[in-house]
């Protein structure tokens, strides 16, 4: 060991370097940050700009599209510009938009400001990661990996419950300007602590132009297909038939280009090594599970336990906080225990708190919800950093950036998939209980028709003299509550499904090679 602490051969880490890694990673925490803090404040931000419905889903989309495109470009960008001025430009534009994003004031403006603060934030993600992989040594990436992981695990679980807390207490503008403090720091560290590097314009003669205009228009339908698929019932509607030929088509097209020119957006072939190819197809079915419970739990406690935006942001939180207090101690866990076993059991505990939720009832809320948070949230916290160490063995320091690209683009398609699933699953479901429920409520059946005959007392004494109103309500009635159980059950299953995925995720993870903490980056 050196007198640094460093382990021999390895340089000392500056704390100039350490300021560069923590600025990247506060702007990789504040993009995926930004993708779930609308979803508990969308009615609000709605109503704010005069839509709602269907359309109001596009203020959430317009952003995932935009950050799921310019992921993949990232790596190719960052050389042409230098990592330094690229950087700086899209935190700065990140910013910007944020702000005018809180004075939008029609669904257009949002929609647009929207998808350029996505494209803007996206860079953030893959940068933080090829900064963290390329800057620190070898002993000091599960450190810096732990980091990434508080941005990709705790950002998605905490953004409903800021959103929702701004959202109650200032107006929902400010879940946009919460972006600009932090942001300025950001700005500040990466401006002062990065290295400067020389543009290289010689390459935008050689970029794979006829590769980003398919990937960008592949990626726009499919996210497209994937957000509005269950609005217009998937392939009985033309509008989804046609994007879904639009984005296979296109991405079809991109993978074949990809693998036959010479210097391609996306180096594909890197799937083909095992570590990194298992690794990322165990990180798309977590961006699955991560991003599908994410939306699923606000949208339970929204719709069947009728909670408003702050409340549900209460319960998140304990998907969260937990988090902060067991990411920064799994490195020193790597030391100690192999990296898969730590991902295997990350994804065993975070599929188990996904079962505890299956016996889902009318009074199942905050406070039967709390250890199945704690227990997801401690799951959550140990699967990123071993996986995202393990997945990048044998990837060389000038691969980081293409890699870096690769994973973290894939979960979040991953995610986008999930929520798509769970969306489509939940209404398929509902659908099955309440046909299930509903020929047993037969007006044949004696408690059937007690149940009304009480309902009928009860509306009658309430406002609803006439026998037979006081019984049309009492038929209402009894429709609500079983589209309510049905609601329930619905639920109940997607936490099921959800949690196979995980079991499934723990296939791709027990093939990985084994590899030590301190060997990553090692080729």
């Amino acid at each position: 060991m050196t007198g640094a602490g460093e382990p021999r051969g390895e340089p000392a880490v500056t704390l100039k370097t350490w300021i560069a890694v923590g600025g990247a990673l506060i702007g990789a925490f504040m993009a995926v940050l930004n993708i779930q803090i609308t979803n508990a404040s969308l009615p609000y931000i709605e109503g704010g700009i005069g839509t709602g419905g269907v359309n109001g889903a596009w203020i959430t989309t317009a952003y995932l599209i935009g950050e799921i495109i310019v992921i993949p470009l990232t790596d190719f960008l960052s050389r042409v510009f230098s990592l330094r001025r690229y950087l700086l430009v899209n935190v700065l534009l990140f910013l910007v938009f944020s702000a005018l994003c809180g004075q939008a004031s029609s669904l257009g403006e949002m929609i647009v400001l929207r998808a350029l603060q996505g494209f803007s934030g996206g860079v953030m993600i893959p940068l933080a990661f090829t900064i963290v992989m390329t800057m620190l040594p070898a002993s000091k990436q599960p450190m810096g990996l732990a980091g990434f992981a508080v941005t990709a695990t705790f950002a998605p679980a905490i953004g409903p419950t800021i959103g929702g807390y701004f959202t109650d207490n200032y107006g929902w503008p400010y879940i946009f300007y919460i972006n600009l403090v932090p942001g300025a720091v950001m700005l500040g560290a990466l401006w002062y602590a990065l290295p400067k590097s020389a543009m290289q314009f010689g390459l935008l003669r050689q970029g794979d132009w006829r590769g980003i205009a398919l990937m960008a228009v592949g990626l726009a339908a499919f996210q497209t297909v994937l957000d509005d698929g269950n609005v217009y019932d998937w392939f009985g509607s033309p509008f989804i038939v046609k994007l879904s030929l639009v984005a296979a088509v296109a991405l079809g097209a991109f993978v074949v280009l990809e693998f036959m020119t010479p210097e391609p957006l996306l180096n594909l072939r890197l799937l083909g090594r095992r570590n990194f190819g298992l690794g990322t197809l165990g990180n798309v079915l977590l961006g699955f599970a991560l991003y599908g419970s994410a939306f699923l739990l606000p949208q339970y406690l929204a719709v069947a336990q009728g909670f408003d935006s702050e409340q549900v942001g209460n319960v998140m939180a304990w998907t969260g906080l937990p988090q902060l207090l067991v990411i920064p101690l799994v490195p020193l866990l790597m030391k100690r225990v192999d990296a898969r076993l730590l991902v295997g059991v990350g994804l065993l505990v975070f599929a188990v708190s996904l079962f505890m939720n299956m016996e889902l009832d009318q009074n199942y809320a905050a406070p039967q919800l709390f250890w199945p948070n704690v227990v997801r949230a401690l799951g959550q916290a140990i699967i990123l950093t071993p996986l995202s160490v393990i997945a990048m063995l044998g990837i060389a320091p000038a691969e980081a950036g293409a890699a870096s690209g690769l994973f973290n683009m894939l979960r979040n398609l991953g995610g986008a998939i999930g929520t798509a699933a769970i969306e489509t699953f939940f209404t398929k479901r509902e659908q099955f209980h309440s046909a299930i429920i509903t020929p047993n409520v037969s007006l044949l059946e004696p408690a059937t028709r007690s149940r009304l005959a009480d309902l009928q007392r009860y509306f009658m004494s309430h406002g609803f003299p006439d026998p037979a109103g006081a019984m049309h309500r009492a038929i209402i009635a009894v429709g609500q509550t079983i589209r309510g159980q049905a609601t329930i059950m619905g639920y109940a299953d997607c936490f099921a499904l959800l949690g196979v995925v995980l079991i499934l995720a723990i296939l791709p993870v027990a093939l990985l090679k084994k590899g030590a903490a301190s060997g990553v980056g090692a080729h």
